[in-house]
């Protein structure tokens, strides 16, 4: 059972009501990432800056029951944020991040149009994994014209 102050009772409910995994450190997510198949991490952050959170648990069941068993969702707890933005390299909540094999696939961010969730989601249980985004750090280096 989850803590009610740590989700909004929509979010909550996916965990509690619909038995979505809840991903609450490294070994968990390592657990649920490394099993064979699609695995989808919903990465909801702070409903209070980002109510499309509370859009996506609510759009997540359907989804879910769309793809007809062919992904696996789970849910990040609020202290995986950070490091899910890390290892993933999104800055926008909500994001799903989808996964295979324990690599990384591709992301959905923010709420979108239904037709955009079928369609993006079978474009990327198509793709090949590949390496994650990196944040990036900003680098800046002298401009040409002060060179010598």
């Amino acid at each position: 059972m989850i803590e009610q102050q740590t989700f909004h009772p929509l979010v909550a409910r996916l965990v509690s009501e619909l038995n979505y995994p809840l991903i609450s450190d490294q070994a968990s997510l390592d657990a649920f990432i490394n099993h064979p198949g699609n695995r989808v991490l919903f990465c909801g952050g702070d409903p209070k800056p980002y109510p499309e959170c509370l859009d996506v648990a609510v759009v997540l069941p359907e989804l879910d029951k769309a793809m007809q068993g062919k992904v696996h969702f789970a849910v990040c707890s609020r202290e995986m944020d950070e490091p899910m933005k890390m290892k993933y390299g999104f800055n926008v909540w909500p994001t799903l991040v989808f996964v295979r094999g324990g690599e990384y696939v591709g992301i959905i961010s923010g709420i979108k149009d239904w037709v955009v969730y079928l369609e993006k989601c079978s474009e990327l249980l198509d793709l090949p994994t590949s390496r994650p985004p990196s944040i990036g750090i900003a680098i800046s280096t002298p401009s040409s014209a002060s060179c010598h």
